[in-house]
């Protein structure tokens, strides 16, 4: 079976650089991308099976980017995290109410980000349909 492929998608470049070496070492392909537009443009290219989304980013926000994809027929069941300093409660919850399967905060813990994700590719569900807690 081909390794999964991730879009990691966040305008701090190194965020983006933390994140895909520690998905690297665990055997996964990331795709990298550094704006809302961008990240919308490489899941319809690269086709990933799983986007990990940083919420305030140029040109769209990951909160954008998230709609349009739940939006989309090819797109509407692609596991995306959100990983992103908004952590207020009313962020977590517009994340998961535009259709986010995890939300993690920043600072983060990179091992959690690598537990979130393998959760979603051991086919464990999500956060938000309450088999997990955050």
């Amino acid at each position: 079976m081909p390794p999964l492929k991730i879009l990691v998608c966040d305008d701090e470049r190194h965020i983006v650089r933390l994140i895909q070496v520690n998905l690297e070492r665990q055997g996964y392909q990331v795709v990298t991308a550094y704006d809302g537009k961008e990240g919308l443009e490489k899941v319809r290219s690269e086709k990933p099976d799983l986007c990990v989304l940083d919420v305030m980013m140029p040109y769209m926000d990951g909160f954008e980017v998230l709609k349009a994809l739940r939006k989309d027929a090819a797109t509407m069941d692609l596991p995306v995290i959100m990983l992103t300093a908004k952590a207020q409660d009313k962020d977590v919850f517009e994340g998961y109410h535009y259709g986010a399967d995890m939300y993690l905060t920043k600072p983060f813990n990179p091992a959690e980000l690598i537990s979130f994700v393998k959760r979603i590719a051991q086919g464990g569900g999500n956060a938000s349909d309450g088999r997990f807690e955050l």
